[in-house]
């Protein structure tokens, strides 16, 4: 089947290299003449594990290609998967004005009957504006479908999860459109991948819901990880999430305590949900309070650092780990970036270190108090104290001794539980998880005023802090 692929950001990367190694002929556009150049060069724009060789596989095979050329691309296919970018809006309303774009370019485009895939999270109703857009910019009255097929794709493991995905929504008014998506997909049909046949809106519904329902279990253990704090160091967080994870009707999945959900899909997805709900007159509380203890547990890492050290001002810390999560360059709505930033305030000195982020974070961490690092012992150097924000494997595996040695300082801040206390006690280090038995002085922490949804809009993305603000 030939297929065109609208963006080729990450999600038309990951869905484009797929559909190409499960056989299909693709064909990905974008309006960036840069990006396509590069792409068309080998070269990745994104760090996954993985990908550049999928994407290296199907290009030498010729089943993929990259253009700026939409008009002929669309002509030449059968079904034109949606890929675009979806980011919240100030309001936390899903911005869809790449989405409406993508649709004049398909109409100006079509010229006989082609299937339009919705792949980028959108909200409900999306489907309905899609085909009445199409509709209302055809030249002539062609015959086409529209379909919802959210992913549910995990930045670090993207090509795993769409060669091997646990389930397929495809969200149809019709049943030639949905014989298409089965024939597209067949291969992952014969390996008995569960298939879900709905409507438009429940499948717009289930990607929120699930990623909402992922926040949910995230802020409830971060809560939990609060209260053990506040309980002393007979409460271990860990043994209590063991123990719920044993249970068959929660399991054992996103429940492990850190500074707080990020990236690119649960913080704008959830806020999504909500304005949704609103929209139609009905309140998501349950999503509410997850955006607003997500909204305030980084903060619990500030509070830790002013506990070691006293106070911030003239200090320099080292954040280990500046990707909202392992085996991704991503930064979006990353927790190490906002304490980072949250030090800066403070009037620190921050030195950082990401075996994979650093040119992200660079773009939006524009400071002449920051200093970017070649390696783990070279940013903690000097330090006061030290964070380790974000679960990469090396951190891991870090020589707690030498790193000791380097300091400055001897406080040493967990923000994600990835070390062995009794192993960094040893080490000489002043050691603070989460929710391993560290109390917090309640009385540092303003709970009067609870925030509505319209206060929880996640940072505009770009919107960087410069040099000497």
């Amino acid at each position: 089947m030939h297929i065109t692929v609208v963006g080729a950001g990450y999600v038309g990367l990951e869905v484009g290299s797929g559909l190409a190694d499960l056989g299909h002929t693709v064909t990905c556009v974008d309006i960036d003449e840069s990006k396509i150049g590069l792409l068309r060069k080998g070269e990745i724009p994104i760090f996954e594990p993985g990908l550049a060789e999928l994407i290296q596989r199907n290009s030498e095979r010729g089943r993929l290609s990259f253009t700026v050329e939409t008009k002929q691309a669309i002509k030449n296919s059968l079904a034109i998967f949606l890929a675009v970018g979806t980011n919240s809006r100030p309001d936390g309303d899903a911005d869809l004005s790449q989405v409406w774009s993508a649709c004049d370019l398909i109409a100006e485009a079509m010229d006989e009957y082609k299937v339009v895939v919705i792949r980028c999270t959108v909200p409900v109703g999306t489907a309905v504006g899609v085909e009445e857009r199409i509709s209302q910019q055809l030249a002539r009255p062609v015959e086409f479908d529209v379909v919802s097929n959210p992913e549910f794709l995990r930045e670090g493991s993207a090509v795993e999860d769409f060669s091997h995905p646990n389930r397929i929504v495809i969200g149809t008014s019709t049943d030639r459109a949905a014989a298409i998506m089965k024939d597209l997909y067949r291969s992952l049909y014969l390996i008995e991948t569960p298939f879900v046949f709905t409507s438009w809106e429940s499948a717009e519904i289930i990607k929120y819901a699930a990623n909402a329902f992922l926040a949910l279990k995230i802020s409830y253990v971060n809560e939990l990880a609060n209260l053990c704090d506040a309980v002393g160091p007979s409460a271990d967080v860990h043994v209590i999430a063991n123990a719920l994870g044993l249970d068959g009707r929660i399991g054992p999945k996103f429940l492990h305590p850190g500074a707080g959900f990020g990236g690119s899909c649960l913080p704008k997805d959830t806020l999504a949900l909500s304005r949704i709900a609103r929209r139609y007159g009905e309140e998501f509380r349950t999503v509410e309070a997850a955006i607003a203890v997500n909204c305030e547990q980084y903060l619990r890492v500030m509070e830790k650092l002013k506990r070691g050290l006293g106070t911030l001002s003239g200090k320099v810390v080292a954040v280990l780990g500046l990707a909202f999560k392992p085996n991704t360059d991503d930064v979006r709505e990353s927790r190490a970036l906002k304490i980072c930033m949250s030090l800066l305030a403070e009037q620190c000195g921050v030195r950082v270190f990401d075996p994979a982020a650093m040119d992200s974070a660079r773009r939006n961490l524009n400071h002449n108090r920051v200093t970017y690092c070649s390696d783990s012992y070279e940013a903690v150097s000097g330090c006061d104290a030290v964070v380790i924000a974000t679960e990469w494997n090396e951190f891991r595996n870090i020589d707690l001794n030498r790193v000791k040695q380097r300091m400055r300082g001897n406080v040493l801040v967990d923000a994600i539980n990835l070390l062995d206390p009794s192993k960094a006690k040893s080490s000489g280090f002043q050691y603070c998880g989460m929710g391993r038995g560290q109390e917090l002085e309640a009385s540092r922490w303003n709970r009067g005023d609870a925030k509505s949804i319209d206060e929880l809009s996640p940072v505009p993305q770009g919107q960087a802090m410069r040099s000497g603000s």
